[in-house]
């Protein structure tokens, strides 16, 4: 049975998250610093004594949760030896830099411009995501593609629970077809903006020129990429996927059921909270969750 390490993405923030690691973990106390020095400000102070209000800001809600994650992996020494790695949306940064794809310094200098770049790309254009339960994966893409305006599935969560993103009044309009269609909820999420979806076209590009310019190398076991839901360990190919993941939908449902396709049994969730853990017991329930 294979091991599988999963990293979180947004929404997994919490205030005090991994002040516990940086007190018990002299070794790793530098890379706080680094993380700071690169995002130009109080990186840890903030995530150990700052409001959920601060910690909510994209700017800093991506790097903390880069940083907590691939110090969790950092911590774990020579007991990090996955057979395959993913993370959902920007837990894939965190999954490339723990499979040794990436240096933490580019990985964190990364992460910071893409926050960034969704950030303006959110201030372009109203838009927003919704949350919808208990309709099937084909069910939601047929109402998204019969509204007008833009609105698409972003996140294939696991089955019964995908978010919908897209212009305001599209979403919306969505949301309520979703009701009539049988949804058990269908409700606007409080986010800053349409991500995983058309609109987020502008941070692509910025995303993408920066990703081009940054050293990968190939990874020490397969990532399974959000935009295919598939494994790979081209360079190619990873920096293809992980620019296209942020207009394209984060297939998480698809990308764990390819891992226990391809032998993963055992999981364990490195970063903040353990959201990916129920995801993952939803998708599969014969998985082994382990601990960190």
């Amino acid at each position: 049975m294979k091991k599988a390490y999963v990293f979180p993405g947004q929404g997994a923030q919490f205030p005090g998250m991994a002040k516990d690691l940086f007190e018990q973990n002299e070794s790793l106390r530098p890379l706080f610093q680094q993380a700071s020095d690169i995002v130009g400000y109080d990186l840890p102070k903030i995530m150990f004594e700052g409001s959920e209000e601060e910690l909510k800001q994209t700017k800093v809600t991506q790097p903390a949760i880069f940083l907590h994650s691939v110090a969790k992996a950092l911590s774990l020494g020579d007991a990090f030896r996955p057979d395959m790695v993913a993370g959902h949306s920007l837990g894939e940064f965190s999954a490339l830099v723990a499979a040794g794809a990436m240096d933490f310094k580019d990985g964190m200098t990364l992460v910071l411009k893409r926050a960034l770049a969704m950030q303006k790309a959110c201030e372009l254009q109203p838009s927003t995501m919704a949350a919808v339960l208990g309709l099937e994966d084909s069910v939601v893409e047929e109402i998204c593609a019969s509204v007008d305006g833009v609105v698409v599935a972003a996140n294939y969560n696991c089955p019964g629970q995908l978010v919908i993103s897209g212009a305001v009044s599209a979403v919306e309009a969505a949301c309520e077809k979703m009701k009539a269609a049988g949804a058990k909820r269908a409700l606007l999420l409080p986010v800053g903006g349409a991500f995983h979806s058309p609109l987020m076209e502008p941070a692509r590009v910025d995303l993408e020129k920066a990703i081009l310019e940054t050293e990968i190398k190939a990874p020490v076991c397969p990532v399974y990429q959000n935009f295919t839901g598939s494994p790979s360990m081209d360079v190619d190919v990873i920096r293809k996927n992980l620019a296209l993941q942020l207009t394209g939908p984060v297939r998480w449902t698809q990308s764990v059921q390819n891992m226990v396709a391809d032998g993963a049994g055992r999981f364990t969730e490195l970063g903040p909270g353990k959201v990916l853990q129920g995801l993952i017991q939803k998708i599969f329930r014969e998985a082994v969750i382990e601990a960190d």
